[in-house]
């Protein structure tokens, strides 16, 4: 009985939003200006390429907007869709980071992925992007 209501199961609302995430942005109300916006997602979760097991992280966005801003709900829906998703932390980090870069253009960027511990081994990738400058 349950593999029949696995097959009719339609996706959730916000599992369809989800699914059709795209990062979204808007012009930059200052471009002239040098400034920084900062985005924490507490909320963070992909599964191990190794165990399969979930991996949870609070990511840590910091940028200074080029041309375009990221609009925010765009990102939520965007981090979500790595929810079940195979991959390593560096690699997660890394395509995340890049994904960010190529929609909004930034000047500046800079993404911290702080995985939780798991077997007595905590893990923090950092990276940026760009030159940043004085606000």
């Amino acid at each position: 009985m349950s593999s029949d209501l696995s097959k009719s199961h339609r996706p959730l609302y916000g599992e369809r939003q989800i699914l059709d995430a795209e990062l979204i942005c808007f012009e930059n109300p200052n471009p002239n200006r040098a400034y920084e916006i900062s985005i924490e997602l507490p909320e963070f979760t992909c599964r191990c390429p190794f165990s399969g097991y979930p991996d949870f992280a609070i990511l840590r966005l910091i940028y200074q907007p080029g041309l375009k801003v990221l609009e925010l709900k765009s990102i939520k829906l965007y981090i979500n869709s790595y929810r079940d998703l195979t991959i390593s932390h560096e690699e997660a980090a890394n395509k995340i980071l890049d994904d960010l870069i190529c929609a909004c253009e930034p000047s500046w960027m800079q993404l911290e992925a702080d995985f939780n511990r798991r077997g007595n081994v905590h893990t923090v990738i950092r990276i940026s992007h760009g030159n940043k400058q004085i606000c």
